[in-house]
């Protein structure tokens, strides 16, 4: 089955002498790298898009599907293709015009602020979801350089961009492309007084780095940038939605891509007026959804889950809701493991409101539903707030004077905040994505993020000698 192929031997990985070398000769590389002209860092990200839009679009959408990632033809489009592009032309054009940004000049003098990277190296963590995210964590960072340990399970789509990179004229050592075991790789470039940055996406993973760099902090000669991010998001429906809206989106944000999305809608919250008409619609929906090989089914609608660790994870959450006297299975929560690792759509409700299920990152095709008394939205909305740790994205179907009061009191409940849409679906300079509590806020596809990984030196030269200055008191 494809998602059980293309898994890299673990003989072939970096071990800790390896990754320490490949610090070494990123360290090297790294001064001349930096005194280039941004404009010329640029070009290597402008023309890689055009070869991705071109020539090697259907190499690395191939590998996205069939790579052990398992996506279909059109989510492996919207990732491998679209987005990908959107971020190496976008973050490029960012960084060149960042350099448009300087201080004022004043009568005598000329301040000039100069765009420097990182004193060491960045330490890129991809995940597998997203073929785009594993470039963007390596590439945009790539002003300075970068150790790019890719995903066991996004390998192939992974070597794909960073061949791609080197073809289109990055120099050596600049990006090092780095198979290694998830904590040697963190023990090795945590230990180094090298380490500049952890570009990293996921939380549970992320919080041991942090820890790691917290207690590694003395021996680091820059204080180590940090980025990371998670979520269990939501849908909060009023009294006032438009049902089939709410029904159609809630189902492509939880179940496209099996619901392996970091931006996935993973509870939802239902007045009690509306959950007949959302409940069946909702049913009707998911049995429409086609499960399968997304090379062998063009149709499906989403593949199997990305391993054997996921499909065990999610299998747990579904046993234990089956025997929960709080929960109730409504549509799905079978899974089958005997030719790939697939897991029906599934959709459940819950009486507690914040029962685990609706607190915890499951990452997969899991939909848990509340449905709360119509007259109780202001409460239910404080709910929502202070349920999860996470708060990355979220959505609040609803007319325009609930809205109003849904964004204040959900104002840090989400870094991206959708009105009457999906959770899923930001787009490269449309809706720059992240968000707050258990996730850093670096907003990557927006302006800001490639200033994230500079460090910036601010000149003033002075025209007029001191000798000839004197101060407001003096005769």
């Amino acid at each position: 089955p494809f998602n059980h192929a293309h898994k890299v031997s673990k003989f072939c990985y970096a071990d800790k002498d390896l990754i320490h070398k490949a610090i070494a000769a990123s360290v090297a590389a790294r001064r001349e790298w930096d005194l280039k002209p941004v404009q010329d860092r640029a070009a290597v990200l402008f023309k890689a898009a055009d070869v991705i839009s071109g020539p090697k679009r259907g190499e690395v959408l191939a590998k996205t599907m069939i790579g052990q990632q398992g996506k279909t033809v059109i989510q492996a489009e919207i990732d491998a293709a679209a987005e990908l592009i959107d971020f190496f032309r976008f973050n490029a054009k960012h960084a060149v015009e960042l350099e448009a940004a300087q201080p004022m000049d004043v009568e005598g003098s000329t301040n000039t602020a100069i765009y420097r990277g990182l004193e060491g190296f960045v330490a890129a963590v991809s995940p597998f979801n997203f073929t785009a995210i594993g470039g963007n964590l390596a590439a945009t960072p790539a002003g300075n350089v970068v150790l790019w340990k890719p995903s066991d399970t996004a390998m192939s789509a992974s070597y794909a961009v960073y061949r791609i990179l080197r073809e289109c004229g990055l120099p050596p050592n600049i990006i090092q492309f780095l198979p290694a075991d998830g904590p040697v790789f963190g023990d090795a470039v945590t230990s180094s007084e090298h380490l500049a940055g952890i570009n990293f996406t996921g939380s549970v993973t992320f919080k041991h780095l942090w820890k790691q760099v917290a207690h590694n902090l003395d021996m680091y000669k820059t204080f180590p940038r940090l980025a990371g991010c998670g979520g269990k998001n939501f849908h909060f429906v009023h009294k006032s939605a438009n049902v089939r809206s709410v029904v159609n989106g809630t189902v492509r944000s939880a179940f496209e891509y099996g619901g392996q999305k970091c931006s996935a809608c993973s509870r939802m919250y239902v007045p009690a007026g509306l959950w007949p008409d959302v409940k069946q619609q909702l049913l009707d929906a998911v049995k429409q959804i086609r499960v399968g090989d997304p090379v062998e089914d063009l149709g499906a609608f989403f593949s199997a889950v990305i391993d054997d660790k996921s499909f065990s994870r999610i299998k747990k959450y579904l046993d234990d809701a089956k025997s929960s006297p709080e929960l109730e299975v409504i549509a799905g929560g079978n899974c089958d493991d005997s030719k790939g690792y697939f897991v029906e759509p599934t959709i459940i409700t819950t009486k507690d409101p914040q029962h685990p299920i609706m607190a915890q990152e499951i990452f997969g095709p899991v939909l848990s539903v509340y449905v709360y008394p119509d007259d109780d939205y202001k409460d239910v909305l404080s709910l929502v707030d202070r349920t999860s740790p996470y708060a990355l994205t979220g959505a609040v179907f609803a007319l325009d004077s609930v809205v109003d009061e849904a964004s204040k009191i959900l104002r840090n409940a989400a870094g991206n905040f959708y009105i009457n849409d999906k959770s899923t679906g930001s787009v490269v300079a449309q809706q720059p994505f992240g968000g707050a509590r258990a996730s850093t806020n670096d907003k990557p596809g927006g302006p800001h993020y490639v200033l994230r990984w500079t460090s910036p030196q601010v000149v003033k030269e002075t025209h007029v000698p001191l000798t000839q200055w004197k101060y407001p008191y003096m005769a």
